[in-house]
């Protein structure tokens, strides 16, 4: 059904129109009747109204009274006594005993280290020394080339307890450095006489160009 077709129904309205009319039809006769005076002594009785108060909350308890200030007691003050007079009495003192501090021993007389013993002699150079065996020192070409006729070489040999040369030192050669070569390689082939000891020996070797 359309709902804005049955809003303009006019049977709809006169409907309400005659409510209205028949309320206030009744409220007019119930005026007339009596009704209305019933209501209206009803209105008139009187209307008590009890007032209610604010309930208050108890008062503080009061504060405590003050405290008396009372001033601490002096302090007691003890009388100094001074204690009786005592006598003194002296003893008799004996004779008087001296401590004599024995006298400091003599220092000890220094002692004076002895000095290390000397070192070992070296072994004297011998000359003169005769070889067992071995060949002489050979010319040396360079020599020859440079045209060297003679020539002289000091050589000293360290010499084992078997005889055997263990070491060749040159002393001095001239011309120097011509015949040193020849010299160390023929004195380390030499054998001299075995002697129980290590000694050295000193050689004299001359060159000649012949």
């Amino acid at each position: 059904m359309d709902y804005a077709r049955q809003q303009r129904d006019p049977t709809k309205h006169l409907v309400g129109v005659a409510f209205v009319v028949l309320m206030h039809i009744l409220v007019i006769y119930a005026l007339f009747t009596g009704l209305g005076k019933s209501m209206f002594q009803i209105i008139k009785k009187p209307m008590s109204a009890t007032i209610i108060e604010e309930i208050k909350p108890p008062p503080p308890p009061p504060p405590p009274p003050p405290k008396k200030f009372e001033p601490p007691p002096p302090p007691k003050v003890e009388t100094f006594v001074p204690p009786p007079d005592v006598p003194v009495t002296t003893e008799s003192t004996g004779p008087t005993i001296t401590v004599v501090k024995p006298e400091p021993p003599p220092p000890k007389p220094a002692v004076v280290e002895a000095p290390p013993p000397p070192p070992p002699p070296k072994p004297a150079v011998r000359k003169g020394i005769v070889r067992l065996s071995g060949d002489d020192p050979v010319y040396p070409r360079q020599a020859i080339r440079a045209g060297v006729e003679k020539g002289q070489v000091l050589a000293r040999v360290m010499i084992d307890e078997k005889g055997n040369v263990t070491d060749v030192i040159i002393v001095s050669s001239q011309p120097p450095k011509i015949f040193d070569s020849a010299v160390i390689e023929a004195l380390k082939e030499w054998k001299f006489k075995p002697e129980g000891e290590k000694y050295v020996g000193e050689i004299e070797i001359n060159f000649k160009l012949q």
